[in-house]
């Protein structure tokens, strides 16, 4: 089983040529609000990879936008463990989607801040704990020491990016980041290669958007191409990645075998729109890696030369 304890968000999404500058007003266009928030858009996509039962663990308020987001859960197939705070309103979280498909996101956490480290339930049975940085980074230091401790593997996305202590890394089995997150957390503005040379973690997997991912596991370096696909909205294709690599990885596939999946759940993500809407099942999956060819030896060498890995 894996367990999610993260954030919960409605999104509000609105689309527009693209996205304001600093000062600048935008005219937009469709208006549609979504269920979002990192942890939950994981826990969504690790049950719709259907490897293993999910839970997540979450914070709601008392409010229209909570029914919203447990519903979205629930049809998911996600067992919710819900701490309700009836002092603050549900996370929300305000989306401006630009034509190119990319976006600006403003977040505004209401109830995720309530969640403490007495809330996490029980551990037994449970072989992963998947956790971001949308909740307290208390609470995220006591969820991971609790789990490192019981010998469930922890799994970290460092995002929103910030600095983290070494006391934490050393808890943390597998981090996921992006390259900005990377240089965040190795502190290192270098190369990939040599961003990842300076975390002391064992497996740290780098999303690289166009360009694919790679992972440093143990020493091994593994790299996956991107698929190419015409993006709509990219918003949650990151997390898509997260909740399919850990329900591949708690199914016991290989970690490229795992990143393959992952890459192509975040591909298909993002030809659509909203962030939960846009996840994919399994079957989906499935058919989408069916129809896509093994990367080229260009392609790896052009993929190991972006990372620092080659010359």
């Amino acid at each position: 089983m894996i367990l999610v304890a993260g954030s919960a968000n409605l999104d509000f999404v609105v689309r527009a040529a693209h996205i304001p500058a600093p000062g600048e007003t935008v005219l937009g266009r469709d208006f549609k609000t979504y269920p979002g928030g990192k942890g939950a858009n994981q826990a969504v996509a690790a049950a719709r990879a259907g490897a293993a039962t999910t839970h997540m663990l979450l914070a709601l308020g008392a409010d229209a936008h909570a029914a919203v987001l447990e519903q979205s859960l629930q049809q998911a197939g996600v067992h919710s463990h819900i701490v309700r705070d009836t002092q603050q309103a549900s996370g929300t979280a305000f989306i401006c989607v630009s034509d190119d498909a990319e976006n600006a996101i403003t977040v505004a956490p209401g109830a995720n801040l309530s969640l403490r480290a007495a809330d996490l339930p029980p551990l037994d049975g449970f072989s992963h704990l998947l956790l971001q940085l949308e909740t307290p980074l208390a609470t995220v230091w006591a969820y991971a020491r609790a789990a490192h401790a019981q010998g469930v593997i922890v799994v970290l996305n460092a995002a929103p990016a910030q600095a983290l202590d070494a006391d934490l890394l050393a808890l943390i089995d597998v981090l996921i980041v992006n390259q900005g997150e990377l240089a965040t957390v190795a502190r290192h503005q270098g190369s990939i290669a040599e961003c990842l040379a300076r975390i002391a973690v064992p497996t740290v997997v780098v999303t690289l958007g166009v360009h694919g991912c790679c992972a440093r596991c143990d020493g091994d370096i593994t790299l996956q191409s991107a698929f190419a696909v015409k993006s709509v909205d990219t918003t949650g294709a990151g997390d898509t990645f997260c909740g399919v690599l850990v329900a591949a990885l708690s199914r016991g596939d290989t970690l490229a075998q795992a990143m393959r999946q992952a890459s192509a759940a975040g591909a298909l993500a993002c030809t659509r729109a909203g962030a939960q809407s846009s996840i994919p099942t399994q079957a989906e999956l499935m058919a989408f890696l069916a129809s896509q060819p093994v990367a080229t030896a260009t392609q790896s060498d052009a993929l190991q030369r972006y990372c620092g890995f080659a010359s």
